[in-house]
Parts: C-alpha cells; structure tokens; sequence
C-alpha cells in the first residue's frame, strides 16, 4: 500500500463511529468488555458501523448494526462455548441477521474448530482467533451488499499517518548513511526517556502512545507485520500462505499486547502522589502568647 502523504488520512480526523446509547456503557463491566474487544469494534467503528456487546447465546458477542436496518453478530463458538476470555476465543463467527426476514440470514466468517471430525472445516478455520481476516472477511461482503458506510480507500486507510514518509534505512548501516536500526534506535530512545522520568503522569502519557487502539505504536507495528503477510501471500507460494497466517497470528498477538498497555495507563496515571493540601486562608484560632517573665497557664477543663 502507498503511503501518499497528500491522500493519506491521519486517523484522529476521522471520526468513529458513535458509542451505543444505553447506561450499560457508563458501567465498569461494559467498559472492561468494550477493552477486550476493541481490536474488533475500532475498525468497523472506522468504517462507520456502529458496534455494542451483548450476551448472545452462551457468551458476549459484538452486534453491528446496519444500514439496511439488518446487524452482523460477531461472536465466539456456542457449542461447546468457549473456556477462554472474552475478546480472545479460539475461533470466530461471523453472521448477518435481520429482526423481521430470516431469508437475510447468513454466514459471513467461520473461523471456529469444528466439533465433528468427520465435516469439512471452512477455509477460515486456520485462522482461528485472528482478527484480521476477520475484518477482511466483513469488508468484503458488505462491499458487495452496498452495506459499508465509509471504507477507507487504499490511498486513504484511517491507519495511515500524515507524517511523512521516509526511506526505509540500509541494514548495513554505515558512516554517512541511515543507521543499522532506526526505528529500534528510536524506541530506545523513548525507553531512556522514560528511565529518566520521575513523573508517573509522564510515563502513563509514553504508554498511551504505546497501547492506543487506534493510533498507537503497537498497532501500528501490528499493521506493518500484517502488511508483511498480505506480501508474502502475493507470491502465490504454498508457503508464502503459510507465512501470511503466521504473520497475521503474530500480529494478533502483537494488538492484545496493546490492548494490555491500554488498561495500564490509568493504573499508571494513578500511581502520582496527591497534591499537597493547600493552606488554608482563614487564619487559624491561636492561644495568646504567655506575658513575658510569667509561665503560660494552662487552660482549664472541667
């Protein structure tokens, strides 16, 4: 993908969609199940589709609603259900619904291991809990449907940033030239900066730039690993496509990283000592110093 710095999108001006209106969302639980799967709702918010998570049939499940009034379910396997946490099951499946005509019912995603031996898995199954192909998956059949509000084009993907592009550094970095690793130079950079700070404010904000969902370091990282994958996939080599699903795992991993970091901002934030108390501008009542040459007597209590 070109990263065409005149065309390019910086994510923070493209609004997301908004968050669902119910008082559930002010709730610590919901919030905490919004974290975990925010790797799944920030990319359809991107593209205009508004995202909530509710309790399906034996778990929590995103629901997208959409356009024509109809909602995808995005949701772990049912049977048997998942052991693992929320926002990290073995598999994925996505559907489309519609409250009032069953005929608009399908399958968009299945990811989920099969429970019978003897059926066939569906293609999506060596992905397992992969998000990517996921969002690949839904990108494309909406496409098709008319159904996807704003899909960023190519020359405008809401992950690309307006800084602009540089030449990627030799590897064999020499006097005059690009150092050997630049971009690991600058994370070091950042971690010294960060061992210098007494200020936990400080490092929470350095955190913050690490784990954020949209815009963050290690999202970015988890992009270019998965923008890795879709090149090797283009090599229509047997394993090309091996290595493209273990890139895509590895970025997987990579987004719950930051995911991680994104909760341990506030821990982090909290850490600060409180302020000082002000002083107090009202003067304080003071017993009257004792009269020089005569001891103080003291006050008498009943």
């Amino acid at each position: 993908m070109d990263a065409d710095e005149t065309n390019a999108v910086d994510a923070r001006a493209m609004p997301l969609a908004p968050l669902p209106d119910h008082g559930d969302v002010n709730m610590p639980w919901w919030q905490e199940l919004w974290r975990r799967h925010a790797h799944i709702t920030t990319p359809l918010r991107q593209r205009g589709l508004m995202c909530d998570i509710e309790f399906g049939l034996s778990a929590y499940i995103v629901r997208v609603s959409l356009p024509d009034t109809s909602y995808l379910v995005i949701s772990p396997p049912h049977e048997p259900s998942s052991e693992r946490r929320p926002g990290d099951p073995e598999g994925w499946i996505a559907t489309r619904e519609h409250p009032h005509d069953q005929t608009l019912f399908e399958v968009i995603y299945d990811s989920a291991p099969s429970t019978d031996p003897g059926a066939p898995q569906r293609p999506e199954a060596r992905h397992g809990g992969s998000v990517q192909p996921l969002i690949e998956a839904i990108d494309h059949r909406l496409t098709q449907l008319g159904l996807l509000p704003s899909l960023p084009s190519s020359t405008g993907d809401p992950l690309i940033s307006t800084t602009p592009q540089h030449p990627a550094p030799s590897h064999t970095g020499t006097a005059g030239q690009a150092p050997a690793y630049a971009y690991s130079d600058a994370i070091l950079t950042l971690t010294d900066h960060l061992n210098g700070t007494a200020s936990y404010t400080e490092v929470a904000a350095l955190l913050h730039q690490m784990g954020d969902p949209i815009n963050g370091l290690l999202g970015r990282l988890a992009d270019f690993i998965e923008a890795a994958g879709e090149k090797a996939k283009e090599s229509e080599d047997d394993d090309g496509f091996d290595l493209s699903y273990d890139l895509a795992d590895a970025a997987a991993d990579i987004r719950k990283a930051g995911e991680v970091l994104y909760v341990t901002e506030d821990r982090m934030r909290a850490l600060s000592p409180p302020p000082p108390p002000r002083p107090s501008a009202t003067p304080s009542r003071m017993q009257p110093p004792a009269t020089p040459g005569r001891p103080a007597q003291p006050r008498r209590t009943r």
